[in-house]
């Protein structure tokens, strides 16, 4: 496992999920289907726990809304799924949680932005009534502050005291000061109404990644509250992927954070599930958890003589990512497995034999033969065109072998 010494934090329970140092790196996810439409919204959910999420996250925007909330956890536990479900409030939360009781009843976390509970000595009225809900309820919140709608009397106030300071700080930095502060102080301020401590998670989001690196750096030194990690927009695509693994990548390797989610903006009527396998990635990339078998396989270059390593290396993830369910319940420690896949001698051989099970193709003007190494050892010759399904056979054999509990 990685050797990342990850910051002491409290520990949150979320439902049936611990959240915490002393527990593995949470994936989180958010539907965006309209949480009235109850049947849309128990099929995304079902489809992110089943991609792999671990908590998932609705939107909660009307007490219409909130009165779904029981029906929606009902409907999940009927398919076998207690997967904990997270409500999204902003702006009229405490109305909900007031007309909808049930909603907060079985929501198994509440989320709450300090920027928007209200206005005033409003503000300090509605966050109250959100906060002693959770508490009558049993509940953790997360105070989750956002970059573009922080509590703008808050602002103003830090940029008013900056401005007459001697030496002013710019502007990004009283923002970013603005974004720590506001989830402190509202932190402290659960907590004098009655909330435990190891009842709050905290988030800063931001949308660049030195700024997430920046703030949540300036976070992590200042408190021991399990912190959730991601950009609130990190974009489409190649840009959100990479935007995403740079920033919560930089953090988790300096041992901050605590659960992450990948905010991915998906093409119209495209599965919500690229952002959690992009988040599994990014933990497995770093050894700080393991999902599936790893496959190593090379670019491909003007040695590989076909594209055919290239046809295998996909067919065996795909072939891993099926079988899983299956090994993950009756072969423990399967999803630590490393598979090599790769297309010439070059680096073919050593890399196979770094593997637990690797396969090293001919290139061009090689032998047309594939040796296949076990734990370091060449145990096999494949050739022929049978190749795909006879690795494949050996890689199930390794796993019945090596994994089956004793």
């Amino acid at each position: 496992m990685s050797q990342i010494i990850r910051r002491e934090t409290l520990s949150v329970k979320v439902g049936n999920v611990l959240v915490g140092s002393k527990h593995p790196i949470v994936v989180q996810s958010m539907t965006n289907t309209d949480t009235e439409d109850v049947l849309a919204t128990v099929k995304q959910t079902a489809e992110l726990y089943k991609a792999g999420s671990e908590v998932v996250r609705l939107t909660v925007n009307t007490v219409a809304a909130g009165s779904k909330i029981k029906e929606i956890k009902h409907r999940l536990l009927d398919m076998g799924i207690n997967v904990p479900l997270v409500g999204d409030f902003h702006f009229n939360g405490h109305k909900i949680l007031a007309e909808s009781p049930e909603c907060g009843k079985y929501l198994d976390k509440y989320r709450i932005n300090p920027g928007n509970v209200g206005r005033g000595s409003r503000r300090d009225e509605q966050f109250s009534y959100m906060i002693k809900a959770a508490i009558d309820n049993n509940k953790p919140v997360r105070i989750g502050v956002n970059w573009g709608s922080l509590d703008q009397e808050l602002l103003a106030q830090m940029m008013d005291a900056n401005a007459k300071l001697s030496s002013p700080k710019d502007v990004n930095q009283v923002m970013r000061d603005a974004l720590v502060h506001s989830a402190l102080q509202s932190a402290e301020q659960a907590i004098e109404i009655g909330l435990s401590e190891n009842k709050i998670i905290i988030s800063c989001k931001v949308s660049q990644v030195q700024d997430l690196i920046l703030v949540y750096s300036d976070l992590a030194a200042k408190c021991k509250f399990p912190l959730h990690l991601g950009l609130t927009e990190a974009g489409m695509g190649v840009k959100g992927i990479v935007a995403s693994t740079a920033g919560i990548g930089n953090l988790l390797q300096s041992g901050i954070g605590d659960t992450i989610r990948v905010s991915l903006t998906p093409k119209p009527g495209e599965s919500r599930n690229q952002e959690v396998i992009v988040a599994q990635e990014i933990l497995q990339s770093m050894g700080l958890r393991y999902f599936v078998p790893m496959v190593t396989a090379c670019p491909g270059c003007g040695r590989t003589s076909s594209d055919y390593f290239q046809h295998l290396a996909q067919d065996i993830q795909a072939y891993l990512v099926e079988q899983m369910p299956i090994w993950r319940e009756f072969y423990p420690g399967v999803e630590t497995m490393k598979v090599a896949v790769m297309g010439c001698v070059v680096n073919g051989p050593g890399e196979s034999k770094l593997a637990n099970i690797g396969i090293s193709l001919p290139g061009r003007d090689e032998s047309p033969v594939a040796p296949v190494f076990i734990d370091g050892e060449r145990s096999v010759t494949l050739k022929g065109n049978n190749i795909a399904s006879e690795f494949k056979d050996i890689v199930d054999n390794y796993v019945k072998k090596t994994y089956a509990v004793k």
